[in-house]
C-alpha cells in the first residue's frame, strides 16, 4: 500500500480544519442533548454509573488506545491524534461564543452533525490521525486486518447508544443512532484505500512489465 506523505503545514491545516468540522457537529449534538459514540460516549455513560467527572473518565478510557497507537501504529499517528483531540476539545468550548443556535430540528442536527463529524474524522484518517478512543482501534483494524473503520465504529457506537436507553429518553437515543449511522456511513463509504491504491499499483506493474519487454527486445536485437 502506498503511503501519502504530507508536509507539517498540510497536516496542521488539515487537522485544525477537521477539528472545526467535528467540534461544530458536537455542538449540534449538544444543542439537542443527543448522545455520542466512541470513547466520549463510554465516558458519558460512565458518569451515570460511577461518581467520577467526565474529563477524568475520558482520559482514563483513552490511555490504552494511545498505548496501542504508540506501539502498533506510529508515533506520528499518536502525536497527530493528540493534536486532533486537543483541537476538538478547545474548539468545542469556544464555538458557543461565536455561534448561537436559537432553534434546530433534532433530526437535522443528528444527520448534519453526524455527517460533519464523519467528514472531520475522514480528514483525520487521511492525515495519519484520529479522534482518539475507538477511532484509534478502527484505524488500526483497517490498516492491519482490512476491517472497515466505519463498520467497526458503527457496531461500537450502536452498542453504546443502546446502553444509553437506561439513562436518557428513548426518542433521543433513536435520533442519536441515526446520527451514528450518518457519521459512520461517511467513513465506511470513503475511507477505503483499496479503491484508490490498486490502480496505482497496476500502473507501476504495467510500467515494470513494459521495461522488461523493452529490455528483452534490446537483447534480441543485439
Amino acid at each position: 500500500m502506498q503511503k501519502t506523505k504530507h508536509s507539517v503545514i498540510e497536516d496542521v491545516f488539515a487537522l485544525i480544519s477537521a477539528g472545526l468540522f467535528v467540534a461544530f457537529g458536537v455542538y449540534l449534538f449538544q444543542s439537542q442533548d443527543l448522545m455520542v459514540g466512541g470513547a466520549a460516549g463510554l465516558a458519558l455513560l460512565g458518569t451515570y454509573a460511577v461518581n467520577m467527572d467526565f474529563g477524568l473518565l475520558f482520559f482514563l478510557i483513552n490511555l490504552p488506545f494511545y498505548t496501542l497507537a504508540w506501539t502498533q501504529i506510529s508515533k506520528r499517528f499518536t502525536i497527530n491524534t493528540f493534536i486532533s483531540v486537543t483541537t476538538v476539545s478547545i474548539l468545542t468550548e469556544q464555538i458557543p461564543a461565536f455561534v448561537d443556535i436559537s432553534h434546530v430540528n433534532p433530526i437535522f442536527a443528528a444527520v448534519f452533525g453526524g455527517i460533519l463529524i464523519g467528514v472531520g474524522m475522514l480528514m483525520m484518517f487521511r492525515h495519519s490521525s484520529s479522534l482518539g478512543g475507538v477511532g484509534i482501534m478502527a484505524f488500526y483494524l483497517q490498516q492491519r486486518f482490512n476491517i472497515r473503520a466505519g463498520t467497526f465504529q458503527l457496531a461500537v457506537d450502536s452498542t453504546i447508544l443502546l446502553c444509553a436507553l437506561f439513562f436518557i429518553a428513548w426518542h433521543l437515543v433513536l435520533i442519536s443512532i441515526l446520527a451514528a449511522f450518518c457519521l459512520n456511513m461517511v467513513i465506511s463509504l470513503n475511507h477505503r484505500p483499496e479503491r484508490y491504491f490498486p490502480a496505482q499499483e497496476k500502473q507501476a506493474k504495467s510500467r515494470a512489465e513494459t521495461d522488461t519487454l523493452e529490455g528483452s527486445d534490446k537483447r534480441v536485437t543485439a
